[in-house]
């Protein structure tokens, strides 16, 4: 069963902790869609593990150029910290869905996901665009898009999972392209192609139409937003799919 660990992100975001016991994907680099012809560079999604920090380990491969290092999430947690407890007044209980310093403990925890506002810290911190390609809804969320960035990277993103994608070149002795122009809306093209394939392949979860069911009392719950009333009238905030 699929645990839940339910709170109000940006005002619309369930994060989900993935049970323990699942099986964690390969560390391989999966094509997923790509020109006919052999000399075409592909872009691809790069499969990171379900692990609670999948967000950040992405955006650490993407931005150190396709180096894949799972002992990053604590440093980027800490610093995602470090960035929000220096700025209490922008990053106020209103904007966080509780106080500053809970925020910071509960973004050091391990058990915990990243969404929406941690992008948005990211990308400032990096100076960069990040570009977050829904497979559910086939469209593109550009956090730093009006901030004259030059710099452009790019995650996919199901409905709980993100992965980095990056353009494999044919040759293996070129290294993967994990950051491009912000000019290049080409590149965003060929993401949203591979959402659109995702999509077709129902390879998302619907936050808003699964069905849930409260760990605690057992009560039978649909989508984020019951759990989310259900939470603020009982305290319960434990959730299985079902």
């Amino acid at each position: 069963m699929l645990v839940i660990d339910m709170f109000t992100l940006s005002g619309d975001t369930l994060i989900v902790e993935e049970e323990k016991n699942k099986p964690k994907p390969q560390m391989q680099t999966t094509v997923t869609k790509g020109p006919s012809f052999d000399l075409a560079p592909v872009l691809e999604r790069r499969v990171v593990p379900a692990d609670n920090s999948c967000l950040f380990t992405s955006v650490n491969y993407v931005m150190e150029g396709g180096v894949y290092d799972p002992a990053c999430a604590a440093e980027m947690r800490g610093l995602i910290a470090q960035i929000v407890a220096s700025d209490p007044t922008s990053y106020s209980e209103a904007v966080l869905g509780k106080t500053n310093e809970d925020y910071c403990t509960w973004i050091r925890r391990d058990d915990t996901w990243g969404g929406a506002i941690e992008v948005s810290i990211l990308s400032k911190f990096y100076q960069c665009e990040i570009c977050v390609v829904d497979t559910q809804t086939v469209r593109v969320d550009r956090f730093g898009e009006d901030a004259g960035y030059t710099k452009r990277v790019l995650l996919i993103y199901d409905g709980i999972h993100y992965d980095p994608l990056q353009k494999v070149m044919p040759s293996a002795d070129v290294p993967a392209q994990t950051v491009f122009s912000t000019t290049d809306d080409i590149i965003l093209a060929q993401a949203l192609e591979l959402a659109d394939e995702a999509r077709r392949k129902r390879q998302y979860t619907d936050v808003n139409r699964f069905s849930l069911r409260c760990m605690v009392c057992q009560t039978g719950l649909v989508g984020q937003k019951e759990a989310r009333e259900h939470a603020k009238e009982t305290g319960h905030t434990n959730f299985g799919e079902v």
